[in-house]
């Protein structure tokens, strides 16, 4: 019977009848995807092949096997387990295991019994009802678990007799990566196995790790999605829209954040801020402040009050001293006709009014950033708004982006002229947000490197 290698993996025997196993350049990992599974070594290091069996010196003769370089495989061989841990060092490349090796069970104690309730699980095995030559089978192969546990990165052939199919089929199914027939042992044949175990055990590692890598950024992705705010604004006639992007390669969410909320008298409370930084920890900072602004928002607190909690809040979560978070609240009244506005070292809103130019909320006597001053106050400031208004908030990371190839920013002039043009040409609500930021972008020639949110609140009177 033929061993069962893929056509398309056969190395041609040298004329002599001793085969000449081609060492593989390393792999290249696909980005995110690390390289876990033993490399095959580079032409000038030997390739390393430790053989499990119980007599080494009579029972079992490895062919001579020379690498592409004409140098001879090295050989390691363990008599037993123990053995074959100790000698199980990053340089072996694969490991063949004799399925013979006798009382297996009884130098690995509990090792039988776990690996008839691993088949079990698995379904190779049927309980009590399994017949008497599968138990067995399955009891023979404890040595091969043993040495899956013991080296779960490196390829393993198993090697038995020809009228031993059947166990040795089980051997694969079990995790072995190939096997081998005592009787048609030679060196061509053994260096094309070894050669087969080895790439084939790091395909499998590499798509491991990346199925791996993908279910962790799909729970990622559901989770930052999750995070952002849902606005509650049911009963009021105010118009809400935003928009998001995070500096993050690959994020969902950034240390920016934003609400909205409407409390029982009427008011809608708006915030948007920004901890400093845009890495995963400052994305878990930024949604704690969300999640306690909407808390005091809805339990009464309004301006001085509720950001000096908010500092305590960023206080005791925060990673270290240095972190700290820039904040802008308004609070609407319900007649939707003036606002009260607490800035926290953050930029000032924009507001626009029909017939007139888009410009900045007045921002003098603001307060510092949460987190670098104690007992700082953060004054409330009135502002009218009229009948018909948009109120836009954002973070610096729409203003900070650069204009062309210089060090020039967009800055909040380059903002303000950026939307009157939009206004210009009748742009409102999502459409204002969506041109706004990907302008931002152009000019920066490319994404922008800040997290970026954009809250627009609207209210058309009458």
């Amino acid at each position: 019977m033929p061993v069962p290698v893929p056509r398309q993996r056969d190395i041609p025997a040298t004329e002599s009848g001793q085969a000449v196993l081609h060492t593989a350049a390393p792999a290249i990992a696909a980005p995110g995807v690390a390289q876990a599974t033993p490399q095959a070594a580079p032409h000038t290091t030997p390739l390393t092949l430790l053989v499990i069996e119980d007599d080494p010196a009579g029972g079992l003769t490895v062919p001579e096997i020379l690498d592409a370089d004409g140098h001879r495989i090295r050989l390691r061989t363990a008599r037993n387990l123990t053995e074959a841990e100790r000698l199980l060092t990053p340089d072996v490349h694969c490991i063949l295991l004799d399925l013979s090796l006798p009382d297996a069970s009884a130098r690995t104690p509990g090792a039988a019994a776990n690996g008839t309730a691993h088949s079990s699980a698995n379904g190779t095995g049927t309980g009590t009802a399994i017949g008497t030559a599968t138990a067995t089978a399955v009891d023979q192969l404890v040595a091969l678990r043993q040495v899956l546990r013991l080296a779960p990165r490196h390829a393993v052939l198993v090697l038995t007799d020809e009228d031993d199919a059947e166990r040795a089929a089980e051997a694969v199914r079990v995790g072995a990566q190939d096997f081998l027939f005592r009787d048609e042992l030679d060196g061509r044949l053994l260096s094309r196995a070894i050669r087969y175990a080895v790439e084939r055990k790091r395909a499998d590692i590499a798509q491991y790790k990346l199925a791996e890598s993908k279910l962790r950024a799909q729970e990622n992705a559901r989770l930052e999605r999750g995070l952002l705010p849902t606005p509650l604004l049911e009963g009021s006639d105010l118009r809400f829209a935003a928009r998001y992007r995070p500096g993050r390669s690959r994020a969902l969410l950034g240390g920016d954040f934003y609400d909205t909320v409407r409390t029982p008298d009427g008011t809608v409370h708006a915030m948007i801020g920004d901890v400093c930084g845009h890495g995963p920890d400052e994305a878990a900072l930024g949604v704690e402040l969300r999640i306690a602004w909407r808390a005091l928002t809805l339990a009464g607190l309004c301006g001085d009050d509720l950001l000096a909690t908010l500092q305590e809040v960023l206080e005791v979560e925060r990673p270290c001293e240095e972190i700290f978070a820039t904040l802008c609240t308004v609070d609407i009244a319900p007649d939707g006709r003036r606002a009260g506005l607490c800035l926290a070292g953050h930029p000032a809103p924009l507001i626009s009014r029909p017939g007139r130019r888009a410009r900045l909320l007045p921002y003098e006597n603001s307060g510092p950033a949460l987190g670098l001053l104690p007992r700082a106050r953060w004054p409330r400031r009135q502002v009218e708004l009229g009948g018909t208004w948009s109120l836009m908030l954002y973070t610096d990371g729409l203003i900070e982006g650069h204009i062309g190839e210089g060090k020039e920013r967009l800055g909040q002039d380059g903002m303000v002229d950026m939307i009157n043009r939009h206004l210009d040409r009748g742009l409102s609500g999502e459409g204002l947000l969506e041109a706004s930021v990907t302008e931002a972008r152009r000019l920066n020639g490319g994404e922008l490197t800040d997290d970026v949110a954009v809250v627009l609140l609207s209210r058309a009177e009458g």
